[in-house]
């Protein structure tokens, strides 16, 4: 059995952008150490939520670096190494291990896409060169590239390669990855509305957008969970799940910044080509932030 990343609740953190669209360090910092005091469960640096595909190639590895020193071994960090450029994705996947992160997610190839035996020979392309757990990141809606179960098989063959991060929205292919690759490959929910359903068939947890508005409730869906209550787990999901929702009314991160926002907290806009939310979508946005008490 391969040693699992952590189990509960991930949060795809969010990169604060200055007004000059410049990476602001400060807020960053601070929401860091709000997610650990808050029962986070490991930080996932420069994912989609983080904006990595708007980053230049030294502001990606700054922010691993800031994070992972941020961090300082509190809860494990993620470092976010994928590219549609399985040299480049090697190249950043070993340096993000060089600056000490603990694990890498690393999304399938995007745009140029590839089959699913380029899937396999990308991913142990990546995973032969460093020493460091990977979790897969499967999310066909973004990147065109859907990994089959079968093809988990073959890669859960690999040692490096632990885990992946299910963002199709598919729970039958769930079921089926979870029961073709049993303990050789850990599954996270990557999808905020299917945390209970994921974990019912094994799932160590999520890697979550909630996290960035409310982490102890992400971290209790899982907890609760994993402890045996999954009736409690299940109410606080559907409790919140109009907020969930609410966060992908438009393209992440685009939401989750505007919430943050709100909130009080200067996350800043999105790089284009995201461009600011509409005014209906902003209602129900706002709606749901009030309807949780996130804002006044």
């Amino acid at each position: 059995m391969k040693k699992t990343v952590f189990t509960g609740a991930g949060v795809a953190i969010v990169t604060p952008m200055n007004p000059d669209d410049s990476i602001n360090y400060d807020v960053l910092g601070k929401l860091i150490d709000i997610q650990i005091e808050n029962g986070t469960d490991a930080i996932i640096s420069c994912g989609t939520t983080g904006e990595s595909a708007t980053m230049t190639p030294q502001e990606h590895v700054d922010v691993l670096k800031f994070t992972i020193d941020r961090v300082n071994k509190r809860v494990p960090v993620i470092a976010g190494t994928g590219s549609n450029e399985t040299a480049f994705a090697a190249q950043l996947s070993m340096e993000a291990e060089r600056l000490g992160a603990d694990a890498l997610l690393i999304v399938t190839p995007y745009y140029n896409k590839t089959s699913q035996e380029g899937l396999v020979a990308h991913y142990n392309y990546i995973a032969d060169r460093v020493n460091i757990p990977i979790i897969l990141y499967n999310v066909p809606s973004r990147t065109g590239c859907n990994i089959k179960p079968e093809t988990y098989v073959k890669l859960a063959k690999h040692p490096n390669i632990v885990a992946t991060k299910e963002a199709s929205g598919d729970l039958s292919a769930v079921a089926k990855i979870a029961a073709l690759c049993g303990d050789d490959l850990a599954i996270y929910s990557g999808n905020d509305d299917q945390i209970v359903p994921v974990m019912s068939l094994g799932g160590k947890g999520v890697i979550s957008v909630l996290s960035n508005v409310m982490p102890k409730l992400a971290h209790d869906i899982c907890a609760e969970y994993l402890n045996g209550n999954v009736k409690k787990s299940a109410e606080l999901q559907l409790k919140y799940l109009d907020l969930i929702n609410a966060l992908f009314c438009d393209v992440n991160p685009i939401p989750v910044k505007e919430a943050l926002n709100l909130m009080g907290v200067n996350a800043g806009g999105c790089r284009l080509p995201l461009y600011p939310m509409n005014e209906a979508n902003k209602t129900v946005l706002k709606n749901a932030l009030l309807n949780h008490g996130l804002i006044k």
